[in-house]
This record gives structure tokens, C-alpha cells and sequence, in this order.
């Protein structure tokens, strides 16, 4: 599309229509801002893919314009495609919160990255460029240090609130309400806001009455307390602490992003008590009711500390005939099964578990409600709306939130990654489309691993691989031996020697073919193909992945052989 001098433009490359890979940008002329850079981990359908990042083919087309990248706080799907995205493209500095600056730091060495601009920053600062000016308002979310953020541009103010919660009693500092409001007083132009919950009516809970619940559960067992919740709930982290203390119990941690952000955590003194903590061998010696377990796997990852305790695999601890499992989280949408494996997995071993329900509120979303996300709106009283961070039945609440809070429905925008609104003169339209998409991260690979690699891979996890392999004598154009055909998660090789043999004859029938016309090697590969396609297909229902491979194999002289 094209872009005018002296217009503002405002697009996603990640964020919309998903729960996750969050990235937002503003240009004006020869700046852009960019806020957040986030990953999506990978359904099952996405096989061997390790995160989704934003497609950035706009950003390196438009690097010289790129002025920095700001972060609103430090969870996965805010920070976690930074170090994919500096080996991309060259950010000139990243400002980022406390918190956030220390998580990146830490995942930047992990990565081998090496990078000397990443900046902290708090509400106070303001950051100045030739024509737009950034600056930021506290919020209350599921980990410290979360802000929303400010951009001015000459034609008008975007605010965009991060993700957030309205929590009049939380465990860390609440919400900064009076900038909130005064933003408002002032005139916004177009607010971007959080849709994760707007599905969910009323208010959500307060962090402090989880506090309650854990405290409950503390006083009520004397057994071996496991509790499993998000490692980058550091709020829910910090008062599970402060539980512990209170109740005399020591903590083990298990699950390396969870001792990941205690480490952090504790480095940035927002969780105290580092006595606390204890090493597997001292869990183990230690009375069950003096020790409490802290680890992943809320989700009900198969890789994750609980899953493993789960099926008796973890190397360090063994569940206990009385042991308390609580599960101090809320299910991602998707995955509802393999939470519900993990459970019956735990109740088949005779063990008590806790869930988040309405008789225990063991749980507190960091995402806004309905009534929540109005009061956002009305604070912040904007002249334009744009729900973000969503799918899109999300988005689409959302905005119909706003318009039950006043906001004209013609300026409402349900958009799309790479829809692109323009703003000038404080007036805000659809202006067109850039390229926006899914970017795979495969190992140490960034945007290698194409579609049709994708679709071979879920081929091949359904229907399996057929490999082929002819040995040839190119030079006299003579099959030297019967081809051999070798399988992998097709069928049963001595169940169904019938079908191989067939297989072979067909291929064999098709070289002598070939050689009779002669041999155009590339073309003999997509008939052997065809042929076997056809015919498994016919015989078995099922599709394949047929990979003829032809070796060229060239006979000795007996004079050579001697």
C-alpha cells in the first residue's frame, strides 16, 4: 500500500485474531515505534515447531525508519520473539520495565545474542523522538511492572493499555488511575486495549483472595503440598512464598523457567525469603508436611515437572500416597485434554487435586473482565477503538463493549494482522493492507520451515513415509537389484509383506518401462510416485509420503576386485 507524507499509521504484525505474538506499531514519515514482540507456542497440528513469531518482511523493508522497540511487560507472548527478531532486523534501542529487562536479558543469554541497547524505564519517563513521543502509565497485571503505553504523534494520541486488570487490592502496586484519568481528560484519539477476557462478564478476582484460598488449603492439609500455576505469575509466585513462610514450610522448585523467574524474581526483590528455598535431596529428607513442591505444568505439557510426577518419570521426586496437588491456574483454550489426562493420571494414583472453581478460588485471571474493560474506556474516553490481543470472537465482544460505553460503532475496528488504520488530523479510516503473517522457529531456524514442510509433517504423522530405494546402474541404464521398499508409520511390515512386494513389483514394472523408452531420472521419480499413490491409496485408504530415492551404483571391473 501506499503511505503519505505527514499521515500516521497504526498496524499489528501479531496480536490480532490470536491470544498471543503480540507486536503493534506507529509510523509517521520516517519513524516507527514498535511495542512488544511476542511468540505463540505451537498446537499440535504445527509438528516439531518450537515458537510463532511475527512475519517482520515489513520492519526489514522499513529498517532505517525503526526508532525502537518498547515492551510493556515481561511475559512470553510480549518479549518472547526478541531474540528472533534482533537476529532479523537492527533495533536501535529496546526500553523495557525492570522486570521485563531482566527476562529478556536472560533469554537473550540463553540465545548467545549480544546486544548493548536494551534500556530500563518507569512511568515517569518520557522518550522523545523527531516527531513522536512515547510515554507510559502503570497497570496491574500477573507480573510486576506492567505499563500501558502512550504514543503522541502530530496527528493525534494512541494508547495502548498492555495487558491489565482493574485489582483494588493486589498483591503489588495498584493500577495508577489518576494518570489513566487525566490521559483521558486530555484526549485520546485511538485506544488499543486487551480483549483476553472480554467474553468473561462481571470483575474479575482479586489476586488478595487467592491469597485467602492458598491460605485455606495451608492450614486445612498437613500433607505434602504440590502446587502447579504459571512460572510467569510472579505475583501468584511471590504470595505462594509468603504462604510458605507463614506456614513454616520449605520450597522446591522444579521446571527450569519457573527457577528461571524465581532467580529473577528474587534477584529484583520482589519475592523475598531466599532461606526458603531447598534442593530435591532436602525435599525428599524433610517431613512431608514442611515442604511444599513449586512447578510447571498447569497446561498439562508432557515435558512439564508435573506431568512427569504425573506418570512416575521425574528423576528427583516421587509422588506421595497423600500428597496435595492444586492447580493454581486456568486452562488455555486448546488445551482442556491434556489438562484433564494430567488429572486423571494424578487421581488414578489416589492423589487429592485442586482446581480453580467457584468453591475455590484458587485463581485470578491478570486479564480484565467485561465491567473492567468499560472502565478502562470510560477513563480513557477515546474518540476511536481498536481491540487487540485476541481471537477474534474476542475482539468482536470487545468492541461491542465500547459501543455500549458510547463509542460511535463506525469507530470501532475489528482488524486483522497487517490491516493498516491511517490517522491525521485526529481523524482515524482503514487506509489498506501490509503483508503479515507466521513466521516458524524450528531449533535455531527462523522462517526455514515453509508450509509444505509443515503439511509433509502432518502427512507423515498420520499416514506415514514410504521410501523407495532403487539401485541403478546409470552408465548401462540397468536396475541392479529388485527395488527395496523400507516404511515408517505406514503399516506393518510383517503384517503386510503382500502389499510391500506388490509395491516393489510396480516400481520394478514401471523402471523396465522406462528403460525400454529410456530413462529421464527426474520424471521416473514423479511416476513411481503417481503409481504407488494411486495404488495405496486405492488398496488402503491412506496417503503417504513416497520418497523414491535412486542411487547410481557403479560396478567394478574384476580386474579392480582382485
Amino acid at each position: 500500500m501506499k503511505f503519505h507524507k505527514n499521515t500516521s499509521y497504526i498496524f499489528a504484525l501479531g496480536g490480532l485474531g490470536e491470544v498471543g505474538k503480540n507486536m503493534y506499531c506507529v509510523m509517521h514519515n520516517n519513524e516507527i515505534v514498535i511495542t512488544d514482540a511476542g511468540v505463540i507456542f505451537p498446537g499440535g497440528e504445527l509438528m516439531g515447531i518450537d515458537y510463532v513469531i511475527p512475519d517482520v518482511s515489513f520492519l526489514k523493508e522499513n529498517e532505517s525508519k525503526i526508532k525502537a522497540l518498547f515492551i510493556t511487560h515481561g511475559h512470553e507472548d510480549h518479549i518472547g520473539a526478541i531474540p528472533f527478531l534482533l537476529s532479523e532486523i537492527n533495533i536501535p534501542a529496546i526500553y523495557a520495565p525492570n522486570q521485563a529487562a531482566a527476562l529478556i536479558r536472560k533469554k537473550l543469554d540463553d540465545r548467545g545474542v549480544k546486544y548493548n541497547n536494551l534500556y530500563v524505564y518507569n512511568e515517569k519517563n518520557i522518550y522523545k523522538f523527531k516527531e513522536i513521543t512515547v510515554e507510559f502509565y502503570r497497570t496491574t497485571h500477573s507480573i510486576p511492572d506492567s505499563h500501558g503505553i502512550v504514543i503522541r504523534t502530530p496527528n493525534g494520541t494512541v494508547v495502548t493499555t498492555g495487558d491489565f486488570k482493574f485489582d483494588l487490592t493486589p498483591i503489588g502496586p495498584i493500577a495508577d488511575l489518576h494518570k489513566i484519568a487525566k490521559l483521558g481528560s486530555e484526549g485520546v484519539t485511538l485506544l488499543l486495549s486487551d480483549s483476553t477476557n472480554a467474553m468473561n462478564s462481571g470483575i474479575s478476582n482479586s489476586e488478595s483472595k487467592v491469597d485467602d484460598a492458598l491460605d485455606e488449603l495451608f492450614t486445612k492439609h498437613s500433607s505434602r503440598i504440590i502446587i502447579a500455576t504459571f512460572a510467569s505469575n510472579i505475583y501468584r509466585l511471590k504470595h505462594i512464598v509468603d504462604t510458605c513462610k507463614r506456614h513454616g514450610r520449605k520450597i522446591a522448585v522444579f521446571g527450569r523457567s519457573m527457577e528461571n523467574n524465581i532467580e529473577i524474581s528474587i534477584e529484583g526483590g520482589y519475592i523475598k525469603h531466599k532461606n526458603l528455598f531447598i534442593t530435591p535431596d532436602e525435599a525428599n529428607r524433610l517431613p512431608s508436611s514442611k515442604v511444599c513442591i513449586l512447578c510447571t505444568g498447569t497446561q498439562g505439557e508432557p515435558l512439564a515437572a508435573l506431568s512427569r510426577l504425573a506418570n512416575g518419570t521425574h528423576k528427583h521426586i516421587k509422588l506421595r500416597d497423600d500428597d496435595i496437588v492444586i492447580f493454581s491456574s486456568s486452562a488455555i483454550p486448546g488445551n482442556s485434554l491434556s489438562i484433564s489426562r494430567t488429572i486423571n493420571r494424578l487421581y488414578l494414583k489416589g492423589i487429592t487435586v485442586y482446581t480453580n472453581t467457584s468453591l475455590s478460588d484458587i485463581h485470578a485471571s491478570g486479564h480484565a473482565n467485561e465491567e473492567e474493560l468499560k472502565w478502562m474506556i470510560r477513563l480513557i474516553n477515546p474518540k476511536y477503538f481498536m481491540p487487540f490481543h485476541g481471537e477474534y470472537r474476542m475482539l468482536k465482544k470487545h468492541a461491542d463493549i465500547a459501543v455500549s460505553c458510547d463509542i460511535p460503532k463506525e469507530n470501532t475496528f475489528v482488524l486483522g494482522n497487517g490491516d493498516v488504520l491511517s490517522m491525521k488530523n485526529g481523524v482515524i479510516k482503514k487506509a489498506g493492507y501490509i503483508h503479515a503473517g507466521d513466521t516458524y522457529v524450528d531449533g535455531n531456524r527462523i522462517g526455514e520451515v515453509s508450509s509444505q514442510v509443515m503439511r509433509d509433517r502432518k502427512i507423515m504423522s498420520c499416514d506415514g513415509i514410504v521410501i523407495v530405494i532403487i539401485n541403478m546402474d546409470m552408465k548401462d541404464n540397468k536396475l541392479l537389484i529388485n527395488p527395496n521398499i523400507l516404511t515408517r508409520g505406514f503399516v506393518l511390515v510383517n503384517e503386510n509383506i503382500e502389499l510391500l512386494k506388490k509395491l516393489e513389483n510396480i516400481v520394478k514394472k514401471k523402471i523396465n518401462e522406462r528403460i525400454k523408452t529410456g530413462i529421464k531420472y527426474n520424471e521416473l521419480k514423479l511416476e513411481i510416485i503417481k503409481n504407488l499413490s494411486d495404488y495405496i491409496l486405492l488398496h488402503t485408504g491412506r496417503k503417504p509420503i513416497i520418497l523414491p530415492v535412486i542411487m547410481d551404483i557403479k560396478k567394478r571391473s574384476k580386474k579392480a576386485s582382485h
